[in-house]
């Protein structure tokens, strides 16, 4: 187990553990399917609103920066998933309201790390649009074209793959940030910086299997958005040791 002054320890995993907290995750979608699916549905919605968006004003570029840059941003959006997690923990049944509006979400710390968030969004737009002009001349204005370009030419292959590599290791470094900050944030005690220090500690303690957990974030999202919420709820719990944790050792706020 690691330790450092100030901050809570953090214990080593497995390779398997990843799976467990899929597991874990799922028992917990099962005991409060309503509400959360209701929460995957409206993400869903919202997704499906921007990608027409995107493809009703041929805002091709932005197709393949939006796909990418939800990662970036989904911790934020988990958590209510999280907030359902920890009152799962205290033997509560969590309502629709109570995961849509997290009160501890609104507060100052949290604030900041979604600001980290956009700024690692809009360096990623800036990487995107650095690689999309080192591979064409050309200008693909609708998104049938951009697809055309992008699948069936040698440079656009190579963008595909080069923009795949860039965003990949920046959405790691976000997720390393943020994997366990954002749910250790439902603890009122706890400060950003102490949550993103917490974070990278246990990233680094525990690499291959969060490289392995970070895989699974392409996934659709209605039924498994609020799935990967809990499962990183339950990573949290298992990485991460505070004896302050409101969900071990305090009442529950009302909402």
């Amino acid at each position: 187990m690691e330790t450092t002054a100030g901050l809570p320890p953090i214990r080593t995993v497995g390779l398997g553990a990843p799976f467990r907290w899929l597991g874990e995750g799922w028992r917990d979608l099962i005991r409060a399917p309503v509400p959360l699916l209701l929460y995957g549905l409206c993400l869903a919605m919202v997704s499906f609103g921007l990608c027409y968006g995107v493809y009703a004003t041929n805002g091709a570029f932005w197709a393949m920066v939006l796909t990418a840059g939800f990662v970036m941003i989904a911790p934020i959006l988990a958590m209510g998933p999280y907030e359902a997690g920890r009152r799962l923990d205290l033997g509560q049944r969590p309502g629709f309201g109570q995961i849509l509006f997290v009160r501890a979400a609104f507060r100052q710390d949290v604030a900041y790390l979604s600001l980290l968030l956009v700024l690692f969004y809009f360096l990623w737009g800036r990487i995107a649009q650095i690689v999309y002009g080192l591979s064409t001349y050309q200008i693909h204005r609708d998104v049938e074209s951009l697809v055309a370009f992008a699948i069936g030419t040698g440079d656009g292959r190579m963008m595909l793959l080069t923009g795949t590599l860039a965003g990949g290791v920046l959405a790691f470094v976000t997720f390393s940030l943020v994997v366990v900050s954002a749910p250790m944030l439902l603890n009122p005690q706890s400060s950003v910086f102490a949550a993103v220090a917490t974070s990278v500690r246990a990233v680094n303690a525990n690499f291959f299997p969060l490289l392995l957990s970070a895989a699974t974030g392409f996934l659709a999202l209605t039924v498994i958005f609020p799935w990967l919420g809990l499962a990183s709820w339950r990573a949290y719990r298992d990485l991460v040791e505070e004896p302050t944790d409101p969900a071990r050792t305090g009442p529950l706020q009302p909402a």
